[in-house]
C-alpha cells in the first residue's frame, strides 16, 4: 500500500467581478493531478512558476481547499478531513516552506518555534520539552545552546535547518518540501540537500519535493512529475525523465539546463535547436486548443506522457 495517493486532484479558485460580486469564472490552478508515493521514496514535482506544483503540495496538507478529488494517506481518505478527525494525519505530514526568512515568526525564540508542534500534540513538562528541542537542534547540526536566539540571528541556511527541526519534531512519515533551498546561496543549497538526505535515511522519511530546478530534482528524487498549467505533461522515474523524455515541455526544460562541460556545449546547442523545431512544427501534438496538456497515456509501466489518443 502506497504511503500517499492523490486521485484526480483539482483546485479551482473563483474569479469574481461586478458591482454585486459574482463568480465570472475559475482559475484552474490544479486540474486533475494523480500521484503515488511509496514509503521512503522522494517524489519530485517540477514546473515553472504558476504551474500549480506548490498549490498541489498545500492542498495535500490542507492549506488550500480542494475542489474535487481524493487524498489518501496510508489508505485513509483525508480529503477535507475535519480537525478533530485529522489529528493523526497532521502529525504524520509536515511541511518545509520555501522562504526561511518568512516561515519563522521573528518575534519568537527558536525554542518556541521548534516546540510549537510538540505543544500542539504532546503534553511535555518544561524540562522535557527543552531537552527535546535541544536534541532536535543538535540533529539538524545547530548548537543546542542557540535555542534562546531569534531567527534574525541566524543565516539563511541555518534558518532552513530550524524549519526542518520543527518539521521533524513529531517524527512524521511524510514531509512536503516546497522549494526548500531556492532562497539560499548555491554553496548552502548543497549542504541543506545533503543534510535532508541524511535525515531521510536516519528517520525513514518520505519526501514530496517541489522545485523548479531540475538539477536538484535529479540529485534528490526517485520519481518525477512534470507540471504545466495545472496538469501533468509527463511522469516517470528519474532515469526515464532525464534519459528518455517524451513530451516537448519536458524536453524544453532539459534543454535549458546549462552544461559546464565545454565538450558537450555543441551537443547541447544542437539539442536545443531540435527541441525548438519540434515545438514550432508539432505544437498541436502536445497541447489542445486551449494550450493545455492532454490526459496522460502510458508509455511503460512507470512512464506516462500527455499525448492525444493511444500511444503506440
Amino acid at each position: 500500500m502506497a504511503l500517499l495517493e492523490v486521485k484526480d486532484l483539482k483546485v479551482h479558485f473563483p474569479v469574481k467581478g461586478g458591482l454585486l460580486p459574482r463568480v465570472l469564472g475559475h482559475i484552474k490552478a490544479v486540474d486533475g493531478v494523480n500521484l503515488t508515493i511509496e514509503q521512503g521514496q522522494t517524489y519530485g514535482l517540477v514546473g515553472e512558476s504558476g504551474s500549480g506544483k506548490t498549490t498541489t503540495g498545500r492542498a495535500i496538507i490542507g492549506l488550500n481547499k480542494i475542489t474535487s478529488g481524493q487524498v489518501l494517506f496510508e489508505g485513509q481518505d483525508i480529503t477535507g478531513m475535519k480537525k478533530s478527525k485529522g489529528i493523526d494525519y497532521r502529525r504524520d505530514i509536515q511541511m518545509v516552506f520555501q522562504d526561511p526568512y518568512s516561515s519563522l515568526n521573528p518575534k519568537k525564540r527558536v525554542a518556541d518555534i521548534v516546540a510549537e508542534p510538540l505543544r500542539n500534540f504532546e503534553r511535555l513538562g518544561r524540562d522535557e520539552e527543552k531537552r527535546k528541542v535541544q536534541e532536535l537542534m543538535k540533529k539538524v547540526g545547530l548548537s543546542p545552546d542557540s535555542i534562546l536566539k531569534y531567527p534574525h540571528e541566524f543565516s539563511g541556511g541555518q534558518r532552513q535547518r530550524i524549519g526542518i527541526a520543527r518539521a521533524i519534531a513529531l517524527k512524521p512519515k511524510l514531509i512536503i518540501a516546497d522549494e526548500p533551498v531556492s532562497a539560499l546561496d548555491v554553496s548552502v543549497q548543497a549542504q541543506v540537500l545533503n543534510f535532508m538526505q541524511d535525515i531521510q535515511k536516519e528517520l525513514n522519511l518520505t519526501y514530496l519535493f517541489i522545485s523548479h530546478d531540475l538539477g536538484i530534482i535529479k540529485h534528490m528524487c526517485d520519481h518525477i512529475g512534470i507540471m504545466y498549467k495545472g496538469r501533468y505533461v509527463e511522469q516517470g522515474t528519474t532515469e526515464e525523465i532525464f534519459h528518455n523524455p517524451q513530451h516537448i515541455y519536458t524536453k524544453r526544460l532539459l534543454s535549458a539546463i546549462p552544461d559546464i562541460d565545454p565538450k558537450q556545449r555543441a551537443t547541447q546547442a544542437e539539442f536545443r535547436k531540435q527541441v525548438k523545431e519540434e515545438y514550432d512544427q508539432h505544437y498541436d501534438r502536445y497541447f489542445d486548443e486551449e494550450g493545455l496538456a492532454y490526459p496522460l497515456q502510458p508509455v511503460s509501466k512507470t512512464h506516462l506522457v500527455a499525448l492525444p489518443g493511444e500511444v503506440e
